[in-house]
């Protein structure tokens, strides 16, 4: 039996991680999902916050999905299609080649075990009036793949985005199957049935490479230290990563009020605190927090920003706002 695919596909901070947590909140009870994540940074986030939604998770972090870690993309994907899911979510990183993960999907490798169906692209109104998006090739590319497009934080727009995004649509061609401006990722969840528009497209995933491409990821704590930090960049992008044993407790006052006053383009965690394990999203300065039912969690924290920041000095500050140096 082939098993339904859909990619969900978007920038930073577009919002693809809550709509795919909404997606799990609202599968049928007796439909058994799993979720293969790529992340641009080295420490993967996104897995642990889908860990309480009940589906199988698969991260691939570091990179591109497609380039970065292409065989442990493979390997991912075969490993989820041997338990047998009744859908399979696919969400390549806001700074990867979207085109290409649609090509691997429709390989022959996967022909006769996936069947993909409309690939989902999420989008800020906010960012089609900006250059600095209209410019970058992948932020076009994964809009070009999508055969529905989701304008999502609505509620954080201006008319004039909302005309934007209303625009854009019109002007695409050949036309979307489906749009819809909505906030906090929600959208129909009948949208993952949708047919693509062209099946047919050529499966050839082009060559490509990456600083990282030999390379399979490594991000787990090593036994014996209190924390790890790993970095990684590309595409004009630059990301640092933590991750803090289990034993390590932030103070969430101190916490939220340093990640407040991040300036990076893309902060994400899930940390333990003195108040319990929360999880945080930095977007456009704008902090949110989700309170997490795990225990026993090795923290993370992810920020990544078009500028090389003083990595240096933010640990610093990790350190004094936790119990790192008393253990």
């Amino acid at each position: 039996m082939r098993i339904p695919t859909n990619i969900i596909t978007g920038f930073l901070g577009t919002g693809k991680t809550t709509a795919i947590l909404n997606l799990l909140k609202n599968k049928p009870e007796s439909e058994n999902w799993a979720v293969l994540v790529n992340e641009f940074g080295e420490i993967g986030i996104d897995g642990a916050l889908m860990t309480e939604q009940g589906a199988l998770i698969k991260e691939v972090p570091g990179g591109c999905m497609c380039c970065a870690a292409g065989v442990p993309m493979s390997v991912a994907i075969t490993a989820l299609l041997r338990t047998n899911p009744d859908r399979l979510i696919v969400e390549p990183t806001g700074l990867g080649h979207a085109h290409k993960v649609l090509a691997t999907l429709t390989s022959s490798q996967f022909k006769d075990y996936i069947d993909l169906r409309a690939t989902i692209g999420l989008v800020d109104p906010r960012n089609l009036s900006n250059p600095k998006y209209l410019e970058n090739q992948n932020f076009n590319d994964q809009l070009a793949i999508s055969d529905i497009v989701i304008g999502n934080k609505v509620d954080e727009c201006h008319v004039g985005d909302v005309d934007a995004f209303n625009d854009w649509v019109t002007d695409q061609s050949p036309p979307k199957i489906f749009s819809q401006l909505v906030k906090q990722g929600n959208f129909p969840i009948e949208l993952l049935d949708s047919p693509r528009r062209n099946p047919t497209e050529s499966n050839e995933v082009e060559s490509h490479h990456h600083e990282h491409a030999e390379q399979e990821p490594q991000f787990q704590l090593p036994p014996n230290q209190t924390f790890v930090r790993k970095e990684n960049k590309g595409q004009g992008y630059f990301s640092c990563g933590w991750i803090f044993g289990a034993e390590v407790e932030f103070d969430f006052d101190d916490l939220f009020s340093v990640l407040s006053d991040l300036t990076a383009e893309r902060v994400k965690g899930v940390l333990n605190t003195n108040n319990g394990c929360f999880a945080f999203n930095v977007s456009n300065g704008v902090v949110s927090v989700n309170q997490m039912s795990l225990e026993g969690f090795e923290s993370r924290l992810e920020v990544i920003d078009s500028q090389l920041l003083p990595w240096d000095e933010l640990e610093g500050v990790l350190k004094r706002i936790s119990n790192v140096d008393s253990l």
